[in-house]
């Protein structure tokens, strides 16, 4: 039981470098870093600073916009998706085997497709191919198989179409499992770097900006670091706020 524990710890231990020196690097002024006076105690906003006019706030929007539209389009498509298979459509198969592909196999398709439509470097090409998540999907299919279906037959008994018993009677029950999905799709979308790179260049989100600023700016730890901490912020404060229902979401559907 103690070594587990020590496992662990040591574990921690090593993931937490990298996102202590990262933020540490954003906080100490420009001269230490370059004196490599490391263990300086003042703190400094110079690198956040310095980050104005970068690009960075477009980045940010842009990534913000194309994640939310993102993240909305997979819960609709997935809850409508979700109630057909539990309704005994045979869709769960292709659900699952799109779930196994490596997303970069899809790429040069995507590409093409996006090229003879038209779309390429817009923000459809940021939102269109991701409407669609087998992992949305599959959790949500997992959450309405736990669930009565009598509640549904109870709902068409009193009179209920399709869409008010999605919207009235399943929307809220699944409500933790739609905010877990949530909260994985936009960092999924997120964290994109390869795909927005390729098909939208002109539309540069918050990680291709990061890459093109460690190309440019190699040597700048203290600039890279405050801009990287701003583009984790997001994904963090959503993990912070909804990791427990991630958790048990993730327990239910595959304990």
């Amino acid at each position: 039981m103690v070594f587990n524990r020590l496992v662990t710890a040591l574990f921690c231990l090593f993931v937490l470098l990298p996102i202590v020196w990262l933020v540490y690097a954003a906080f100490i002024p420009p001269e230490a870093l370059l004196s490599a006076r490391l263990a300086y105690t003042g703190l400094s906003l110079e690198h956040f600073s310095a980050l104005r006019g970068t690009g960075l706030g477009r980045a940010l929007l842009v990534s913000l916009l194309a994640s939310g539209l993102t993240v909305a389009g997979q819960l609709v498509f997935g809850l409508l998706a979700a109630y057909a298979v539990r309704a005994g459509a045979p869709l769960l198969p292709p659900v699952l085997l799109a779930l196994a592909l490596p997303s970069e196999l899809l790429l040069i398709p995507l590409y093409r497709e996006l090229q003879t439509l038209g779309l390429l470097n817009t923000p459809a090409a940021l939102v269109v191919p991701f409407l669609a998540s087998p992992l949305v999907i599959f959790l949500l299919v997992s959450a309405l198989q736990r669930l009565p279906w009598e509640l549904v037959e109870a709902a068409r008994l009193d009179g209920g179409g399709e869409l008010t018993i999605l919207t009235r009677v399943l929307a809220p029950l699944l409500r933790p499992e739609l905010l877990a999905a949530g909260t994985l799709a936009f960092a999924a979308h997120w964290n994109l770097v390869l795909y927005p790179r390729v098909t939208a260049n002109a539309l540069p989100t918050v990680q291709v900006f990061l890459t093109d600023l460690l190309r440019s700016r190699p040597l700048e730890w203290g600039l890279l670091g405050a801009a990287a901490l701003v583009a984790t912020l997001p994904i963090l404060v959503l993990y912070v706020v909804f990791e427990r229902r991630i958790v048990a979401v993730f327990q239910a559907s595959f304990g």
